[in-house]
């Protein structure tokens, strides 16, 4: 298998007043090209922080953080910018939506900081559209759209650079039932049918019953990694 992601010895101390909260504690993770991973936890477990330190968002305390062969944990500002923007995709619970921008220049946004010219950028952004069920709401503002149709749109805009992963954190906590598992089964057929890697933060019973790697931290470490068949992560 491709490693995608691959974390070694990842450590995070925060400082709370004069007290030291060790967050991640020596982290050792590879996630593979194709994985559709689930990493669960109870709050404060330091599954949000995992996956901040994976998309260049946090920097860890000491370890290593490779994507795609490249370590991450050394780059400067720009650089470590540079590589979330052509390498990561993120989805979040509260969509991050640009409320004066349709759904199609959201999509564009982030071609548009990569520098893909006009006419190729509104063709990707439609053709992703297409891909997460929005064909004909290109044009509505966050505003007019439900909040499923939000979410949508950012996993549109995640998929924009055709990312080497996609992290989501907490993707469905905003959600109704209905919309969650059309969500859910809307990523999953991304990955069948793309191939595209997803690593989701989430402690959502749904999510975890459909991915097809089940990771699970506490305190700050990996406690268990189970990969599972496709039978067994879709519903009956």
């Amino acid at each position: 298998m491709t490693a995608i992601v691959e974390c070694r010895g990842v450590t995070k101390h925060y400082r709370l007043g004069t007290i030291d909260v060790a967050a991640l504690r020596g982290v050792d993770l590879t996630i593979d090209k194709g994985d559709f991973a689930s990493l669960a936890g109870p709050s404060g477990s330091g599954k949000t922080t995992l996956l901040n330190a994976i998309g260049g968002l946090d920097r860890p305390t000491k370890g290593s953080i490779k994507i795609e062969g490249h370590e991450i944990t050394a780059l400067n500002a720009n650089a470590l910018a540079d590589l979330r923007l052509r390498k990561i995709g993120f989805v979040f619970q509260a969509y991050n939506l640009i409320p004066v921008l349709s759904a199609v220049e959201n999509v564009e946004f982030i071609l548009q900081l990569m520098g893909v010219e006009a006419a190729a950028r509104r063709a990707r952004a439609k053709e992703v559209l297409r891909d997460v069920g929005l064909e004909g709401l290109e044009n509505r503002r966050p505003a007019r759209l439900s909040g499923g149709q939000q979410q949508r749109v950012a996993v549109a805009r995640a998929l924009a650079s055709k990312p080497a992963i996609v992290l989501a954190d907490e993707p469905t906590a905003n959600l109704d039932t209905k919309t969650a598992e059309d969500l859910i089964a809307l990523m999953s057929g991304l990955n069948d049918r793309l191939g595209t890697t997803f690593l989701m933060a989430t402690h959502d019973a749904r999510v975890i019953s459909r991915t097809r790697r089940h990771i699970v931290i506490s305190d700050g470490g990996i406690t268990s990694d189970e990969r599972r068949k496709l039978a067994e992560a879709e519903p009956a």
